[in-house]
């Protein structure tokens, strides 16, 4: 057995065989319904539960009766991001994440500020919730277990990146039963720890009124204002999964707007009741934090004390077990939305090309990887702690908030001329905006020496590589758009250099074509100046690559398969203009290279005695960021047919 399909059959048991292009029902077994939507992207808001009342609960210290306003301030700030985005979605059906409602509403330079923001945010998501997940794991093992905790963290991010490997679906259905199993167990938890207490409503309400007096007499009014920002923004956390719906939908069942909207309400009144209802419980049941406990345990363990031991133990095991499921269940955000996002960019040429591309199980393999790598190396430096992982949180959820709302806004203010619904849709985001731009504001301010500053400079480090990025693949445009002005004079007097051969002595050459553009008729007729009176036949071969841009539903790809048959016939037309005999190859996939390699497989059993050519770009000064940033297909190609014992030759078209 060859070292290639041993790979292959490996590669086959972890993430799954090839999907086909050609299965009618493709898009309906990777898509997501509102309920699986719900798991798959609301959790990140859920799961926050797990550590964003926490910290927030111990962010007040000495003054735990001010968890009240906060619960409350978490609650109106969910409704009006949920309402708000509702309005995105109706505008954006087929994605409206943060990068695409700045870069079209505000300009590509917002664009960009938003989605490095974005990406950043889900790398910390993957870290924040796997840590967070080993954090309530180990709260039911010994002491003696918790220096495994950052191993098992690790193991976690590298294990839930191989899941989603294999698809989003898959990655998804999997943890449907933990994630309802978390659902129950703090629902219950709450009732209780919040019911039971019911009956001394008069004297919680008492001491609550206590200690918010001896709040303001210690802290006066400005300092308890701060003590409460400060507390709520270490559950900023708890909105991402609001941008991730939103930013989510493609990967929803049509109709995705529709859909997003059912997720949107599903997401926002189980975060606010979860939020809202363990705050109280924390505050009535009178709860402490326990080394080496989350304090979700420690109320588990309060309101069991009294039950049988056996049932006790039962419940707190269930409870910290779907805790951890669900955390696990919140990465998926990240690996969902983080690798969406930089494919959107990719394909705008902010970051390299090969992060569009998908593999044959339809995924973003490149940003999958690059997120999983990313957060890993997160979660070692930062030693698995979720009270440092939460301050690097808060900043850049609210930047993207912010701008997706500023964007809103400047859109329906042009509308303003256009009928009477612009006044509600300017309501809505004008109250968003001033909710999102506020709490930015006093995060950067108060948060800033305590590990925001890190956030924003490693956010203006991914904002200063993307444009490096832009600039090359503009600089590289406006030099390849010298060819593409040639190819309209070429069209116009199709002339073949160096003529053709006499009757019956010309071969087969076998051309590779990424598109009918200048670069592709400069290599046809590069061919025959370097083999003049070589070749007086033609097979065109092009391969359409299905990447994040045209993997949005059938009707898409069957667009690229019909543009890509129209290239190729543009070729041969051209070829049989100069007096060639022209044929043509085409497929599309996701896998342009195994594409290519069936293509010529099948041209070179009708003309053996063929010869392949592909062009290929060639820059003055080759670096490793040129062959970073651009595809070396060519290369790879050249190296299976070298193998082979297949002639084939690289026109080199310096730009």
């Amino acid at each position: 057995m060859s070292r290639r399909s041993v790979w292959v059959r490996l590669r086959e048991v972890v993430v799954g065989p090839p999907r086909d292009l050609g299965d009618a029902a493709l898009f309906h077994k990777v898509s997501l319904v509102a309920l699986l939507a719900w798991v798959g992207l609301g959790a990140d808001g859920l799961s926050s539960s797990c550590y964003g009342p926490e910290e927030t609960y111990k962010a007040l210290g000495r003054f735990p009766a001010l968890a009240v306003f906060v619960a409350l301030g978490s609650v109106l700030t969910i409704a009006v991001l949920c309402v708000s985005y509702r309005q995105i979605i109706e505008l954006f059906p087929t994605g409206g994440g943060g990068y695409l409602v700045a870069s079209k509403l505000l300009g590509r330079g917002a664009g960009v500020v938003s989605g490095s923001a974005l990406l950043v945010d889900y790398v910390l998501t993957v870290a924040i919730s796997i840590a967070a997940g080993a954090d309530a794991l180990f709260s039911l093992l010994p002491p003696e277990a918790r220096p495994w905790k950052l191993a098992f963290a690790c193991g976690g991010v590298a294990a839930m990146t191989v899941v989603n490997l294999r698809g989003v679906r898959e990655s998804v259905v999997m943890w449907v039963p933990v994630f309802f199993a978390f659902i129950a167990t703090h629902a219950v938890a709450i009732l209780v720890a919040v019911g039971l207490h019911l009956a001394d409503a008069g004297a919680v309400t008492a001491r609550t009124a206590r200690e918010i007096g001896a709040a303001h007499a210690e802290l006066g009014l400005a300092g308890v204002l701060v003590l409460m920002l400060r507390a709520f923004s270490v559950g900023a956390g708890t909105y991402t999964g609001i941008e991730a719906v939103s930013n989510g939908l493609p990967a929803l069942r049509a109709p995705q707007a529709e859909t997003g909207k059912r997720t949107m309400a599903l997401m926002g009144v189980s975060l606010a009741v979860t939020v809202f209802g363990l705050l109280l419980g924390y505050l009535f049941v009178g709860v402490r934090p326990v080394e080496g406990k989350t304090l979700n345990a420690v109320l588990f363990e309060s309101i069991t004390a009294t039950w049988p031991a056996w049932l006790g133990a039962a419940f707190v095991s269930v409870g910290m077990l779907s805790a951890t499921a669900l955390l696990f269940i919140a990465a998926q955000a990240g690996f969902l939305d983080g690798p969406r996002v930089l494919a959107t960019m990719a394909l705008d040429r902010w970051f390299p090309s090969r992060f569009a591309t998908l593999s044959d199980r339809f995924v973003a393999q490149n940003g999958l990887l690059l997120m999983g790598a990313a957060a890993l190396a997160v979660l070692v430096l930062a030693d698995g702690s979720v009270e440092l992982l939460v301050v690097l949180y808060s900043i850049n959820v609210f930047l993207t908030f912010s701008l997706s709302q500023l964007g809103m806004c400047a859109h329906w203010w042009g509308e303003r001329r256009r009928g009477r619904a612009w006044r509600r849709g300017l309501l809505v985001n004008g109250v968003g905006l001033a909710v999102t731009a506020s709490i930015l504001a006093a995060l950067c301010s108060i948060k800033f020496f305590e590990g925001g500053w890190v956030t924003l400079l490693v956010t203006s480090a991914v904002v200063g590589v993307a444009h490096l990025v832009r600039r090359h693949y503009d600089g590289v445009a406006r030099r390849l758009a010298r060819l593409d002005a040639d190819l309209a004079e070429t069209e116009r007097a199709p002339h073949l250099p160096g003529g053709r051969p006499g009757p019956g002595r010309g071969r087969t050459a076998v051309l590779l074509c990424n598109g009918y553009n200048g670069l592709g008729v400069t290599t046809f007729l590069n061919v025959f100046r370097m083999f003049p009176g070589t070749f007086d036949r033609c097979v065109f071969v092009l391969a359409g690559a299905v990447d994040a841009g045209s993997f949005k539903g059938a009707a898409e790809v069957d667009a690229l398969r019909a543009a890509t048959d129209d290239q190729a016939r543009r070729y041969a037309d051209l070829a049989r203009r100069c007096g060639l005999e022209a044929g043509v190859r085409t497929a599309i996939g996701p896998d342009v290279m195994e594409a290519i390699e069936a293509l010529v497989r099948d041209a070179l059993r009708e003309h053996p005695d063929a010869v392949v050519f592909a062009g290929q770009l060639a820059f003055e000064r080759e670096t490793t960021w040129t062959r970073w940033l651009h595809n070396y297909v060519v290369f790879a190609l050249q190296k299976v047919y070298c193998q082979q014992g297949v002639p084939f030759v690289i026109v080199p078209i310096r730009i």
